[in-house]
């Protein structure tokens, strides 16, 4: 059996959890969450990974175990939460790594290697978009609008995506066979979410998004000139993030992987054994 450590660092006075396994002189594979979760989504990837892996996924400053100050004491933009992995990985001593990507994990992740691109020896991408054509319009619209906008109004707008059935949606839809996907996940997630503050968080966050589609030419060059492996796994009935967003990694990576599988946005509650089958297949290759 494979022992996962749960721990907490301080960086900057913000408490960082984190889930590790693995060698601690093994490959690093860095798990990057999205919403509305948190590591919690990596339990069982994380022991299947660590047999040949130092495998580390921490929880977004907001989310899951990690600080969640309140929108008067915290900047929730991606550009903080990306400043407060930086801090956390020279913390605990990684240098290099193979970055996984979903949802939120994505923005964070290109951040991070468009700050030290040689650190990033590949990249996992699980509905982690990085490309306009994996925007589903009917989802995306109405960020879009409060991003431009910025009222009250459109604000409000959003608040149904922090809601039980707008998460509960976000397991299920696209998935072949519901009954695989364990109840547990999302209400964890929705624990969470009910805590005094998050809803404003999360709204911040919504709000910032837009400021992710800047990031995407520089990170399109990364992956030309740079030539890293990409592995680009999704649930290809994805409605927030299309399988077009995977699809377009070979453009500029020619060499990518890409594997559609039949399900939807959180793979890993619905295809575990597939997906970390494929990582540790494309992994071993370099």
């Amino acid at each position: 059996m494979v022992a996962v450590h749960h721990r907490t660092v301080s960086i900057d006075g913000l408490d960082v959890f984190w889930r590790e396994a693995g060698p601690t002189d093994a490959p690093v594979i860095l798990l990057l969450h999205g919403y509305p979760t948190s590591s919690h989504m990596f339990r069982h990837l994380i022991p299947l990974l660590a047999d040949r892996y130092r495998v580390i996924a921490p929880d977004h400053i907001g989310f899951g175990r990690s600080s969640a100050p309140s929108v008067a004491n915290f900047d929730y933009t991606f550009d903080a939460l990306t400043a407060v992995t930086q801090r956390f990985l020279k913390t605990i001593g990684v240098q290099k790594y193979t970055i996984y990507v979903q949802d939120y994990g994505a923005p964070i992740g290109w951040r991070l290697t468009l700050a030290d691109p040689t650190a990033v020896e590949g990249v996992i991408s699980q509905n982690g978009n990085a490309y306009e054509e994996g925007f589903v319009p009917e989802f995306w619209d109405a960020i879009w609008a409060d991003a431009a906008e910025q009222t009250t109004e459109t604000r409000d707008a959003l608040r149904p995506a922090l809601e039980r059935t707008a998460v509960e949606w976000q397991y299920l839809h696209g998935v072949p066979d519901p009954t695989t996907v364990d109840p547990d996940a999302w209400e964890h997630d929705l624990a969470l979410l009910g805590r005094p503050g998050l809803d404003l968080v999360q709204l911040a966050l919504f709000r910032d998004y837009a400021s992710n589609r800047a990031l995407y030419p520089a990170l399109h060059e990364w992956l030309r000139s740079s030539s890293v492996p990409v592995l680009a796994i999704w649930g290809r009935n994805d409605e927030i993030f299309a399988a077009a967003g995977a699809e377009a990694f070979s453009r500029d990576a020619p060499h990518a992987r890409i594997e559609l599988v039949d399900g939807g946005h959180f793979l890993l509650e619905s295809d575990l054994d597939q997906v970390a089958d494929t990582i540790i297949e494309w992994r071993q290759a370099f």
